[in-house]
């Protein structure tokens, strides 16, 4: 059996099993155990499980729960709230303040969990009722919260740039570094998107008789300080060489569940029950996909699909620009109907020697496949966020959903486009403070 029938197989049982409904991780692991036992026969049994193992046995990736855990320890007290109150309560003069605060939140929870969901589920349970409320269009209200949660795998510390980083042996601190100033021009962009899209619609950004005093504008920052205080805290031990992201994580999460305690006074333990269930859920599903994703970049090298793929594209005469377009759309199309996670752990070791060969930055190229990653999440048939949207505001039609949160698609696609333009955006910082990459 040639690499391209095989490959074509493997696809094909992912795919069907994919539309059964079955969880990602189940469908990636049955796929996988059909290569393997293609190649293998029966003698597979005795690697599934080492495979498995050897890819989420590092570590780095004690990180990922960590972070995880401080998202929901936000997400699951009233920090969530107080955060996206603070922001309003100092916005709501400027037009459009309402959008612009829960744009804003997402970036800053971003900050806190670097996970996508949890952005989009804590900001938008707050938000987008909050919005409705104040006259806003549904597509609005709705759009804005999809595609501000997305900055959650873009924003450091991001869940998806640590699996790059271990995927393709990259220095984690560095990744952080390179997607600050992208995180804060998407940011910037979906922010003007988000006002000229209210105002097309015919919102005036009026809101009559609202307004809040110095001291109601104060009121809230002693709570959400200390969380604030965290995240920087946090970034300037890993920039700074004084921890590794693990040793960050935890330090982060240990700090985060001090404060929230100490703030808002939850002594008992049965209030942080479902934190640390939803926590630990969240966890164990990335694991299994990344366990999973990694048995199937097995079966793959196992059939020389990779190794024919790689080699098919090293020999094709072709200017770097289009190869790169090339292997946008595939990001693209794979992350339609893949987690970020799952696209990361398969596609990188594959992709990072042809970009590199091809004269990119690394670390360049891990910014602009998160933002391909971040399309994803807001765009069918997975779309995780607007998933999360719809279950927030079950009362908003998906065709209103979904109107709203394809225009911040073309916004990604633009910000792209900006970065292969100025690829300073990315590299500017992890080079001003790390020096050169090496």
């Amino acid at each position: 059996m040639t690499p391209l029938i095989a490959g074509l197989i493997l696809i094909a049982i992912l795919f069907v099993l994919l539309a059964t409904g079955m969880p990602i991780a189940f469908a990636l692991g049955l796929a996988a155990i059909t290569g393997v036992f293609m190649d293998m026969g029966l003698d597979s049994v005795y690697v599934l499980a080492e495979t498995m193992f050897a890819g989420i046995g590092n570590l780095a990736y004690v990180a990922i729960p960590m972070f995880v855990l401080m998202g929901s320890l936000v997400a699951g007290t009233p920090a969530g709230g107080d955060l996206y109150r603070s922001l309003d309560r100092w916005l709501y003069k400027v037009p459009g303040g309402l959008v612009l605060s829960n744009i804003g939140a997402c970036a800053i929870f971003s900050g806190m969990t670097g996970s996508s969901p949890a952005t989009c589920a804590a900001i938008g349970r707050l938000g987008i009722p909050e919005m409705r409320k104040r006259g806003y269009p549904n597509s609005v209200a709705t759009g804005s919260i999809a595609a501000g949660g997305t900055l959650g795998i873009l924003i450091p510390p991001s869940v998806t740039m640590i699996v790059y980083g271990i995927s393709t042996q990259t220095s984690i601190g560095r990744l952080f570094l390179a997607g600050v100033l992208p995180g804060v021009m998407l940011t910037a962009m979906f922010m003007i998107w988000a006002l000229i899209d209210a105002r097309r619609k015919g919102f005036q950004f009026v809101v009559p008789g609202l307004r809040y005093s110095l001291r109601e504008k104060m009121q809230t920052l002693p709570r959400v300080l200390p969380l604030l205080a965290i995240i920087v805290g946090m970034m300037f031990v890993l920039y700074g060489g004084v921890a590794t992201p693990s040793e960050a994580a935890g330090a982060g999460a240990m700090l985060t569940l001090i404060v929230v305690i100490l703030v808002y006074r939850l002594f008992k333990a049965r209030d942080f029950v479902p934190i640390f269930g939803s926590a630990m859920r969240e966890s164990v599903m990335i694991m299994m996909i990344m366990a999973s994703a990694e048995l199937f970049a097995f079966a793959l090298s196992s059939l020389y699909i990779t190794q024919s793929l790689a080699a098919t594209i090293a020999t094709i005469e072709i200017n770097r620009w289009a190869l790169m377009g090339l292997i946008n759309v595939f990001l693209l199309v794979a992350g339609l109907f893949l987690p970020p996670v799952a696209v990361i752990v398969m596609s990188a070791p594959l992709l990072y020697p042809i970009v590199v060969n091809a004269g990119f930055d690394p670390y360049w190229f891990a910014v602009v496949l998160t933002i391909n990653m971040e399309i994803g999440l807001i765009t069918p048939p997975i779309g995780l966020n607007l998933f999360v949207i719809n279950s927030i505001a079950p009362e908003v039609p998906t065709r209103e959903i979904l109107s709203g949160s394809l225009p911040y698609v073309l916004v990604m696609i633009l910000a792209i486009i900006i970065l292969c333009i100025f690829p300073e955006i990315v590299t500017a910082i992890p080079e001003w403070w790390m020096g050169p990459a090496r």
